[in-house]
């Protein structure tokens, strides 16, 4: 019995590790972690917070960073800090799939992400 807990806490701490994550949201900043803290809610970070969730639900690992609280991941991000320093804050939201970028300025939506992690941009 300890060896199947010790397996299973070992599978869900590979499954919440930054290197295994397959969708990489770098967000541009906000008040919180999620945006979804002021007075009035930005539909469009309510959705990207439902997506998240769905996403996770299906088995997909997804990461979301802000510059202000995770700069190492922009600055380990060779690809997203070319687009921050070409385009500046018009670059954000970044989003990668598997490392790659595939998205820029905007989010993608929940069908987008689901092409890019199968394979199908």
């Amino acid at each position: 019995m300890t060896d199947s807990i010790s397996l299973f806490n070992t599978a869900l701490d590979v499954a919440k590790s930054p290197e295994t994550a397959v969708v990489e949201l770098f967000d541009p900043p906000m008040c919180c972690p999620t945006g979804l803290c002021g007075p009035e809610l930005d539909q469009t970070l309510l959705d990207v917070s439902e997506m998240i969730l769905t996403l996770q639900a299906e088995g997909t690992a997804v990461e979301r960073y802000q510059m202000t609280s995770h700069p190492h991941k922009f600055m380990n991000n060779n690809e997203v800090m070319r687009l921050v320093r070409e385009q500046q804050m018009e670059a954000l939201p970044i989003t990668a799939v598997h490392g790659q970028v595939v998205k820029t300025g905007a989010y993608p939506t929940l069908e987008e992400l689901r092409r890019a992690v199968n394979g199908n941009r």
